[in-house]
């Protein structure tokens, strides 16, 4: 049996959540290893590890690379050693316990037959895209989508933006079956995920009513997400920067009354984030807090002007 390698580094949790989100810095691994991050002694709640698993045995270019990702790890030894290429695949799914979020059950493949009843499940695997509901980030929109359900809310027309593993559109999709609904990500391999994954949940693709289209596309710069606007229901599980450079044209593809749902933030950057909106006529009206990771919600002013951005010079990309 062929090898793989791991390498251990402790970490604190606060690094451990930013690990969770994008890291352009995996990007200069080739092939790009698969990172975990865990909490050995829940009596230590701030004390964690971080194991990442390479194909090949990390150079010292690479452990270089791991190393700046903790900084609170500079003093330590990184542990490396090899193991059978089978094992970390099975215990990395195995390590991923189920989310309950509201009504909803997210679990992967080893738990399947533990879904509790009433609790509407979806099967998300651990692999090349982010959003398999493990981070606080994605557990507070579920939660934020539950609760708006909860209250009555009605939306006929969705868009999820920066989908990663489609799991947020298809829970809107859920609460909401008669709405219409697009999701579209910047990395086309979590398009392909989103496929697979609605595939697996048996979530309808297309563009009527009660079916979500796919779309590869940096913000709304894709014509079908401009043809489908105005949204009375926009989700954005991004990052902050990205949130308030996008404020603008997001404000603009929100219809009057509509609602927008933010995450990805942390809550020191929040005031930042939601001052960027109120500046484009959206007031937070909800927040729901998961240790660091704020969800937000906020509403478009009904007597906003609606002025949807221009169509994109280029053309989409084929077959989406």
């Amino acid at each position: 049996m062929s090898e793989s390698w791991k390498l251990t580094l402790p970490c604190t949790r606060a690094e451990a959540e930013l690990l969770a989100g994008d890291l352009p810095a995996l990007a200069m691994i080739e092939p790009v290893p698969v990172i975990m991050t865990s909490e050995p002694d829940p009596d230590r709640p701030h004390e964690w590890r971080l194991d990442i698993y390479f194909e090949e045995e990390p150079d010292d270019a690479t452990v270089a690379i791991i190393r700046d990702l903790v900084p609170s790890a500079q003093a330590a030894t990184p542990a490396i050693e090899a193991v059978p290429a089978a094992d970390w695949v099975t215990i990395s799914q195995a390590g991923l316990e189920p989310i309950l979020a509201g009504r909803f059950f997210v679990h992967t493949g080893s738990n399947a037959e533990a879904v509790p009843p009433g609790m509407v499940p979806f099967r998300i695997e651990a692999g090349r895209a982010f959003g398999t509901g493990h981070h606080e980030t994605t557990t507070g929109c579920l939660e934020m989508l539950d609760r708006m359900a909860r209250a009555g809310l009605r939306f006929r027309n969705l868009a999820d933006i920066g989908t990663g593993t489609g799991l947020l559109a298809f829970a809107a999709l859920k609460l909401w079956p008669l709405a219409a609904a697009i999701a579209s990500d910047i990395d086309p391999i979590s398009i392909e995920v989103t496929a697979e994954n609605a595939a697996i949940n048996r979530v309808p693709l297309g563009r009527r009513r009660g079916t979500i289209e796919l779309a590869v596309a940096p913000g709304l710069e894709h014509s079908r997400l401009v043809a489908r606007a105005p949204y009375d229901l926009l989700i954005a599980n991004i990052l902050a920067g990205p949130l308030i450079e996008l404020a603008p044209g997001f404000a603009a593809a929100v219809a009057p009354g509509g609602q927008v749902i933010l995450a990805g933030l942390t809550d020191q950057q929040a005031d930042a984030v939601i001052a960027a909106y109120r500046r484009q006529g959206l007031m937070l009206v909800d927040r729901i807090d998961r240790g660091a990771w704020p969800s937000l919600r906020l509403r478009k002013r009904r007597s906003a002007r609606v002025v949807l951005p221009p169509e994109p010079v280029k053309a989409p990309l084929p077959g989406w």
